[in-house]
């Protein structure tokens, strides 16, 4: 190297912050999140907006890599300003602040419905000001950086945006022909099950329960959402429902749904036992009960989600003779609990979104139905 060169600079071998701009028009929320945010190194706050209308204009200026927003705001609230966002082509991730109410919940299912990315728990619900910065560190940081494609600890060099190929699955018993089908989502989830479930027939012929990574009153409006989208019936589970062809149980925010077997019939079942995966429910814990209570005879899938929630659930299920559908990388939102899943090798299929019910229908034996369609 020529002694006239620069030597190297450190800062060119690191990786550049993350570009986020806050946008709420409650200045101590804005402090909050603006001050938990510029304590983590991987982070810079680039610019604040009062409501949509700024952040629309900022958008172009800040060029941030994620922005967060609150839902109601004077002049354009947060909805408003998602559609107009995606409007202009833009796909930066969105993290929407909302309140665990059902407004809340249904402002919020609006927001995901217009393109945001995610939704974390308003920090002006709790208590002091020291327990909405433990709220904002515990809920958004995470979700920053696996959406913006960052290990969520130095430790953990993972290129989340890299294509990866998946392995082949591993080896397996016989199949056998599914009497049920399990899903499993969380981050992305609703915006994917919102292309699942409704796309499912009228004659659909196996029942259908579904863990969303969801809180309490969220789930009951995102079933009766599904709900008049569908030509199945779509219900938040309630216990002792016998499972038949024609509806989807939806988990109940803050308890694990899991199959109780009986003299005959199949039921729905709800407890509050321990969280897995820092999740309750849990899509491990449902999957595992389906394998039991249907002798391996059950088709889970994996949708898009943080974490790897689902892992060793389709384990057990393909050991037993079950199947297992996994969505591919470049159509999740994050590829988490579908990646865990594909690479440990229990993925018989790896699909994109929108090939996934096809290959429900498939693997079920139904041909696709003129059925399809919400319900006269």
């Amino acid at each position: 190297m020529p002694a006239s060169w620069p030597a190297p600079s450190r800062e060119q071998d690191t990786v550049p912050p993350i570009r986020v701009m806050v946008v709420d028009d409650s200045i101590v929320v804005r402090k909050i999140v603006t001050d938990v945010l510029s304590e983590d190194p991987a982070i810079e706050v680039v610019g604040t907006a009062v409501n949509g209308k700024v952040a629309l204009a900022k958008v172009d200026q800040l060029r941030p890599d994620l922005i967060t927003m609150d839902i109601e705001m004077p002049e354009m609230n947060g909805i408003e300003a998602v559609t107009a966002i995606r409007k202009t082509g833009r796909r930066t991730p969105i993290i929407m602040f909302s309140t665990l109410t059902e407004r809340g919940a249904t402002a919020t299912l609006d927001a995901l419905a217009a393109g945001a990315d995610d939704y974390v728990t308003k920090p002006a619900n709790v208590g002091s000001v020291q327990q909405s910065k433990e709220s904002v560190r515990e809920q958004l940081i995470p979700r920053i950086k696996v959406l913006t494609g960052r290990p969520l600890t130095p430790a953990a060099p993972v290129r989340a945006a890299a294509a990866v190929a998946p392995p082949k699955a591993a080896p397996r018993g016989v199949r056998k022909a599914p009497a049920v089908l399990v899903i499993g989502s969380s981050t992305g989830g609703p915006d994917a099950l919102s292309k699942v479930i409704p796309r499912l027939p009228r004659d659909y012929p196996l029942p259908v329960l579904v863990v969303q990574h969801m809180p309490p009153v969220f789930t009951k409006q995102f079933a009766a959402r599904l709900d008049r989208l569908s030509a199945l019936a779509v219900v938040e589970a309630t216990a002792g429902v016998p499972l038949a062809p024609g509806t989807v149980h939806i988990a109940p925010g803050d308890f694990h749904l899991t199959v109780a077997p009986g003299a005959g019939v199949r039921r729905t079942a709800l407890d509050q036992a321990a969280p897995e995966n820092f999740c309750r429910p849990a899509v491990d814990v449902l999957f595992r009960s389906a394998a039991a209570a249907y002798d391996g005879a059950v088709l889970a899938v994996v949708l898009t989600g943080m974490g790897s929630d689902g892992k060793l659930g389709t384990g057990r299920i393909r050991e037993v003779g079950g199947t297992v559908v996994a969505q591919d990388q470049a159509s999740s939102v994050v590829w988490g609990m579908p990646g865990a899943v594909t690479q440990a090798g229990h993925a018989d299929e790896v699909v994109p979104l929108e090939r996934v019910t096809d290959t429900i229908l498939r693997l079920t034996s139904t041909r696709p139905s003129t059925l399809v369609g919400a319900r006269p």
